[in-house]
């Protein structure tokens, strides 16, 4: 079963309301992430480019890149050529001009993809990459099809994405930080608490750790395995095809 999840109207899509709801808050975006996790993204950033490392990929896909900070960030990798792929206008527009402001617009081509019915051919990629996106789809199962298909062989995918803590201690607070103070802080600085309010429930909805490997798993990649991150409100998930 594949959660419905939305942030706005139960009648539209999700897709299109996902879509509209980064548009809305594409100008305050980065900022919202910085406050509202800390910073502590930039660490986790840091990790995916420490796990993709011994890989070497060499062509690299970021999907759902939203203002492309992690696809910059596999910059480090200095692989031949970076896709930045997201289906938010505005969102890419920010992660143009951040490219051109870093001087990698050679390295990494921004380009408008619907991440459930990619354009690229098959076996492209040596890796794909996706940073709390999978949840946003309307049909993640498609989605990861869609990236298994344009892996190479042995290609690795790798899903940042946000998890529950375990610990019943950081599991409450997480959760009381989710619920209470997220959306709040939130709509002060987008104007869109709904956004917000949507970021727990599809936390809580999507499936996690264990349960979530073997869905990948079962969409043809030989392996998959995770790692929790900060107690567990994120982790990483890397896949071979």
């Amino acid at each position: 079963m594949i959660e419905k999840v939305k942030p706005y109207s139960p009648d539209l899509s999700k897709k299109e309301q996902v879509k509209e709801m980064f548009n809305n808050i594409s100008q305050k975006y980065d900022f919202a992430n910085t406050v509202l996790s800390f910073g502590i993204h930039t660490f986790w950033r840091k990790k995916c480019v420490n796990v993709l490392k011994k890989h070497q990929p060499k062509i690299i896909l970021d999907l759902a890149t939203g203002t492309a900070d992690l696809a910059i960030a596999l910059s480090q990798l200095r692989p031949e050529k970076i896709i930045a792929a997201d289906f938010a206008e505005k969102m890419l527009q920010l992660a143009e001009k951040k490219i051109q402001s870093k001087n990698l617009s050679s390295l990494i081509e921004v380009k408008k993809e619907d991440g459930e019915n990619l354009t690229f051919n098959n076996e492209t990629f040596d890796a794909v990459t996706i940073a709390f996106g999978i949840r946003n789809f309307e049909n993640y199962k498609i989605g990861l099809s869609e990236m298994y298909r344009v892996l190479k062989p042995q290609g690795i995918l790798l899903i940042l994405e946000f998890t529950m803590p375990r610990n019943f201690i950081m599991k409450g607070l997480y959760s009381f930080y989710f619920k209470f103070i997220l959306p709040i802080i939130a709509w002060i600085i987008t104007k869109d608490k709904k956004a917000y309010d949507y970021l727990p429930n599809s936390v809580k909805a999507f499936p996690q750790y264990e349960e979530f490997c073997s869905i990948i798993k079962n969409t043809g990649f030989s392996e998959c395995s995770y790692i929790p991150l900060t107690g567990g409100i994120a982790s990483i998930y890397v896949a071979k095809k």
